[in-house]
């Protein structure tokens, strides 16, 4: 492991630790396993919670060796595990331990704006989802706007997340 993965790791567990007791927590999203519904840069907040209390379809926080998950909550296996997957993943993750299960997601902040829950995927979305992780040049366009915007500073609605929350409508 380099030095910096080590550095990273211990910067991660402490966060972990950190939600354990004080029961939130805000993580910057990095990686692009959740698009459409969460993109790189969105601000996630997090509340402690426990397995019991999660519905599937809920956007939850594992971590394991060393590394957070941020992904979709499918469902809790009878041997003390649950199952997530990122929304533009092809499958589930390896299973979770229940012990690495530490919260849900609560909101986003994005270009400033707090925003709800993305609400359970729906089919289109899972479509959109897929498509963004098997076609590359989709994922860059999208990844390409979403930069262009954010850096001219235009606030334009996230047509994703106001389909995928009707609330938003």
């Amino acid at each position: 492991m380099s030095a910096s993965r080590g550095c990273l790791t211990h910067r991660e567990a402490l966060a972990a630790e950190v939600l354990r007791h004080s029961g939130f927590l805000r993580l910057r999203v990095r990686g692009e396993s959740m698009l459409p519904s969460l993109w790189p840069g969105d601000v996630a907040a997090i509340e402690a919670a426990s397995v019991a209390e999660i519905c599937p379809g809920e956007i939850v926080l594992a971590f394991r060796e060393g590394r957070f998950f941020l992904h979709r909550f499918l469902s809790r296996k009878d041997d003390d595990s649950f199952l997530m997957r990122g929304d533009s993943m092809p499958r589930p993750d390896p299973e979770f331990p229940s012990t690495a299960f530490l919260g849900r997601l609560v909101n986003i902040e994005r270009a400033g704006q707090t925003h709800s829950v993305p609400a359970p995927m729906r089919p289109w979305s899972r479509l959109f989802g897929l498509l963004l992780c098997y076609c590359s040049p989709a994922r860059r366009l999208a990844l390409s706007i979403r930069r262009s915007q954010n850096q001219v500073g235009v606030h334009l609605c996230n047509l994703t997340s106001d389909l995928c929350n009707p609330r938003s409508l």
